[in-house]
């Protein structure tokens, strides 16, 4: 289970972020306004969800010296990615503020095993290659095998549920696992990793 911490300015966004990732495979251990806030960062963080820039205002005083966590950035602005890099973190990922749900999780779950994330718009601006081959990382078991064959021929969530026999929200956590295992943030990306790995067939 990946732990995250979520870091927002307003209530208001706090609150919306929780409720984007309700169900999602996540547990949401705090939400704060800011890495200042007396509260702190709990100790079981994995991620650190900043809701924009604004909260990472002397972010390197408060995370130390020592990479202990992972931070994944909502923001429009593709030169944040310079300052993530600077600050001492075990992964960072950068997506924009219109993220859907399931991209969200799979982001989060990625950075949390150490990689970096980016949203491909984010890359096309910084004049930056979107990941084209990675290497395979843990594979994937026979059931997320089968989602992903059934994504790549378009069925939505609740077809999958129907054709496999099993829930929505068991559907959403295998396409979680899918994507944190093969480091994408969409079906689509998922799919098509999946066919230049051989995982499955188009």
């Amino acid at each position: 289970m990946t732990h995250v911490l979520i870091v927002a300015p307003t209530p208001a966004l706090r609150a919306g972020l929780r409720a984007l990732l309700a169900e999602a495979n996540v547990e949401i251990i705090g939400a704060i306004g800011s890495l200042a806030d007396p509260a702190g960062i709990p100790a079981a963080t994995d991620v650190i969800l900043a809701a924009d820039e604004s909260v990472l205002t002397d972010a390197d005083q408060v995370l130390g010296e020592e990479p202990r966590y992972a931070a994944l950035l909502l923001t429009d602005d593709a030169r944040q990615a310079d300052v993530l890099r600077r600050l001492p973190l075990t992964a960072w990922g950068i997506l924009t503020h219109d993220v859907g749900a399931a991209e969200l999780a799979a982001a989060l779950h990625a950075v949390a095993q150490g990689l970096i994330v980016l949203a491909p718009e984010l890359a096309a601006r910084l004049n930056l290659p979107t990941p084209v081959e990675e290497p395979a990382g843990e594979p994937l078991t026979a059931r997320e095998r089968d989602v992903l064959e059934l994504v790549s021929q378009g069925l939505s969530n609740k077809q999958i549920a129907q054709k496999l026999q099993i829930s929505e929200h068991t559907v959403k956590f295998h396409l979680s696992s899918i994507f944190a295992k093969l480091g994408v943030s969409s079906r689509t990306e998922a799919v098509n990793r999946g066919a230049r790995q051989g995982i499955i067939t188009l």
